[in-house]
């Protein structure tokens, strides 16, 4: 994929692209499922080291089924300004919650990955905390940006059980 497509991209840096039948990315995917409290996109995150996975996050949150979206009613783009609404907010992102899980455990994550299953592409806040744990590798399941790119008219978000 083009990097220019994706709505962020830290300089630098890149996605890498595993199979869904990846035992890592079916992982996240299986934690998603399980754990995502987001309706429509549920994504899940692991963290691997050492061919073991040492932290595991889901997205969600429940503040949507009170209180309406902030950035939605400002018309604010995907990807921007998540600190406006609470249930949007990065501390609510798997990847940001797996890679916590992850420091949790004290290990030195310089040469770990994080497979990141239900959306295309990663948000600044969660680039940050990735970079701040010295992950290098991030990795998406190969065709993301179709399965999961709400603008995508193939995207299968929602219909997953």
């Amino acid at each position: 994929m083009d990097p220019a497509s994706y709505p962020y991209l830290p300089e630098g840096r890149s996605f890498l692209y595993v199979e869904e039948g990846n035992p890592f990315m079916q992982e996240a995917k299986g934690y998603a499922l399980a754990h995502s409290i987001d309706h429509t996109v549920k994504t899940g995150s692991v963290v691997v080291l050492g061919g073991a996975i040492v932290g595991r996050g889901a997205n969600g949150s429940d503040w949507h089924d009170t209180h309406p979206c902030e950035r939605a009613r400002l018309g604010i783009p995907t990807g921007e300004r998540y600190d406006l609404c609470e249930g949007c907010h990065s501390k609510n992102h798997s990847e940001v919650r797996a890679v916590a899980d992850a420091a949790r455990t004290g290990a030195d994550l310089s040469d770990a990955e994080l497979y990141l299953w239900g959306h295309w592409w990663a948000c600044e806040p969660c680039w940050d905390a990735i970079e701040a744990a010295g992950i290098p590798r991030v990795y998406l399941v190969e065709g993301s940006e179709r399965l999961f790119n709400k603008q995508h008219p193939d995207n299968i978000l929602g219909t997953y059980a």
